[in-house]
This record gives structure tokens, C-alpha cells and sequence, in this order.
């Protein structure tokens, strides 16, 4: 059925179209539009992510190097560098948001079920940021500090598959913490984080919500005891108690007990206190939660280094923006496809070998008895 059609052809066909063309009407994408429409926009830029493009000159190269192929890939023809600096700067950076959260919607369904190394029902997500330095000459609305400029990614992390399900786009000198503010919280599901948000009046207002949170404890941070339970000191349980929180302002700020579990690394001889205000799960799972949390670093490591969002085709905001979202957006096909053909490789290596293979054909049947290609 797939036959003589590139690889990219049949990817770019997973896309749920008809929701692309809802979000591109929803804020005029193609209104008056000419050329590079916003369809073909996306197809150029997850062309340009695919392949590692390092520049527009260098977008606009290897698509007229392409030829016929470009055509039969939904590509209408090569696209000048003008024509696609034009886009990236004007076109709203919403469409590409949306799409991407339609396409995290679908990733979530599909991976429901998915285990991530801790012994736990509900959903659990991780919380953290990246910094992304940039040139404050050429992007000056991202101030950061007096010589330099920043933007921060702030990703909630879904551990089931580890796809973000919430990415907020900041300047770099907006705080971690606040955040927390922008979030909507499931009941029932486990947030976890560092301790740059550890801040009791926030993490109230989640508890107040239903959900749970996971963080560490602070040194200076001022608790009285309630109670002790017993632990397997072999497990590296060090101890489990209930706590109320002594400090006059914290206080006023989280007046429910909290739960201090205290856990050595039998690797490392590490020790760590984790708060939560979880009462019900082991405090083993507690300490493999706050380890999963491990997770959202590597796929900050990951995306720096196989996704273009260290080095931008515009210096706009918009440009910015949509450069970042449809690198999202790619990055979440993968992971569904993934899932959909029981691909039995890595996202890094499936993504390596369609940097490869990107117009070559082969991807009817990708994952019957474990294969990709």
C-alpha cells in the first residue's frame, strides 16, 4: 500500500489532519495566504527538525535538492527562505500550540497503561525547567540578565511514555515557582519536583485540589513531629513520619500535616528527605517517584540534542515560539507512532534513523517482529 512513497510521506500522514485545519482556522493561519500555507509551513519545519537543518539557507537548499520527491511528500514545491522567515515571523504561533496539544491528548490515551519504574495506579507527572541562552542583540525581548538573554521551557512531564503534557515558553527571568500558578491539577495524580517550587502556600492550593505532590525538604525547613512508622532500614528507609510545619509564616501558609520520609541510596550513600502529602502509599513508592523524577532531565538532554531549539530559523517572538511548539509537536508523532507500531526502539534511535531515511521508503509494516525500516 506503500509502495514507492517516502518515509516522510507516510509519517506526515499519521497527522490528524482535520484537527490541524480547526487550529489554523481558529486564529486565520491561512487568511489571505498566497503561499506556504500553515500546513505546509508544519511539513517544512518537522522537515527541518527531522534533519537536523541548521539554518533557512540550509531549509531551502535541501528542499530543492529533493526534487520530485518534495511533491509527493505534501511539500507543494521548494520553499524560499523569504517566504518561510515571512511565515515564521507572522503567522500566530497558536495554531502550531494547539496541534501540538491535540497530538499530547493522543499520546496520553495511548500510554495510560505504560509503567515507569514505580508501583503506582494513577498519573504521575514531573515538573521542571530548562534554560535556553540566547543572543540579546538579536532576541531583545528576552532579557535576562544585564549581557545576556534566556527563555525557559517549563515542562509537566508525563512519566507513562515521558511526553510533556504542559509546556509554558517564559523569558528566562521568570521563576520556576510561579509556574505552579498556570497549572491545572488532576485529582487523584502525583506532581514531583525539586525544591526550586517548594513553596507551602502552592503546594496547598494542589492539595486543596485532590492531587499529590512530591518534593524535598529544605535544611533550614522547621517541622514538629507526630508520629514515627516503622521502616525496613534495609530497603534504605531511614524514616517515615508525620509533620506539621513550625515556622510561623509556613505555618499560616500549609496548616495540614505533611508526611518527612527519609531515604539513603544504597548506591550512592546519598541522603535525601522528601516531603509529601501523601498518606496512603508506601514510603518506598514515595522515594521511587522522586527518583522517576530523573526522567524529565534526560528528555531536557534529549531535546537540546537531536531537536533544533538551540539554534532558531527567526529572532522574533513568534518565531521562537513556533520553532519550539512544532519541534514539540514532532517529538510527540514520534512517541505515538512508537506506540501505535509497537516499535520496540528508542525515540533517539527512531528518530536517528529517520534523519537517515526521511526520503527513502520503508515504513509500511514498521514494527511487525521488532523492526523499524
Amino acid at each position: 500500500m506503500n509502495e514507492g512513497r517516502t518515509v516522510f510521506a507516510q509519517l506526515m500522514d499519521e497527522l490528524p489532519k482535520y484537527e490541524f485545519d480547526k487550529c489554523a482556522r481558529r486564529y486565520g493561519g491561512d487568511y489571505r495566504v498566497r503561499s506556504l500555507p500553515s500546513c505546509e509551513q508544519f511539513l517544512v519545519l518537522s522537515f527541518a527538525q527531522l534533519t537536523y537543518r541548521e539554518s533557512l539557507r540550509d531549509i531551502e537548499t535541501c528542499l530543492r535538492a529533493l526534487g520530485s520527491k518534495l511533491y509527493h511528500s505534501g511539500i507543494g514545491q521548494p520553499t524560499a527562505r523569504s517566504t518561510l522567515a515571512d511565515a515564521n515571523e507572522k503567522r500566530d504561533w497558536r495554531i502550531f500550540s494547539d496541534f501540538a496539544h491535540v497530538l499530547i491528548g493522543q499520546a496520553r490515551s495511548l500510554y495510560a497503561e505504560e509503567p515507569f519504574g514505580a508501583e503506582l495506579e494513577q498519573a504521575a507527572y514531573a515538573l521542571d525547567s530548562t534554560t535556553i541562552d540566547l543572543c540579546l542583540s538579536l532576541f531583545p525581548w528576552a532579557k535576562f540578565r544585564r549581557h545576556k538573554a534566556a527563555i525557559k521551557l517549563h515542562t509537566l512531564l508525563n512519566l507513562r511514555g515521558c511526553f510533556p503534557t504542559v509546556v509554558i515558553l517564559t523569558t528566562g527571568k521568570v521563576h520556576d515557582v510561579n509556574i505552579l500558578d498556570q497549572l491545572a491539577y488532576e485529582a487523584g495524580s502525583f506532581y514531583i519536583a525539586d525544591r526550586g517550587y517548594l513553596d507551602f502556600g502552592r503546594l496547598h492550593r494542589i492539595h486543596q485540589c485532590g492531587a499529590f505532590w512530591v518534593t524535598r525538604a529544605k535544611k533550614n525547613s522547621r517541622f514538629q513531629r507526630r508520629y514515627s512508622r516503622r521502616v525496613d532500614k534495609s530497603t534504605g528507609l531511614l524514616f517515615d513520619q508525620t509533620v506539621v510545619l513550625t515556622g510561623f509564616r509556613s505555618h499560616q501558609q500549609y496548616p495540614d500535616a505533611l508526611r518527612r520520609i527519609g531515604f539513603r541510596d544504597p548506591q550512592t550513600g546519598k541522603r535525601f528527605v522528601f516531603l509529601t502529602n501523601n498518606f496512603t502509599e508506601p514510603a518506598l513508592t514515595i522515594a521511587q517517584l522522586y527518583r522517576c523524577r530523573w526522567q524529565i532531565e534526560l528528555f531536557f538532554k534529549w531535546i537540546k540534542q537531536h531537536l533544533r531549539i538551540k539554534v532558531f530559523y527567526g529572532t522574533s517572538e513568534n518565531a521562537v515560539r513556533t520553532q519550539v511548539w512544532i519541534a514539540i509537536a514532532v517529538y510527540v508523532l514520534v512517541a505515538i507512532l512508537k506506540k501505535r507500531f509497537r516499535l520496540s526502539a528508542s525515540l533517539y534511535t527512531i528518530l536517528q534513523i529517520l534523519s537517515l531515511t526521511l526520503f527513502g521508503g520503508g515504513w509500511a509494516n514498521a514494527g511487525r517482529g521488532g523492526t523499524y525500516l
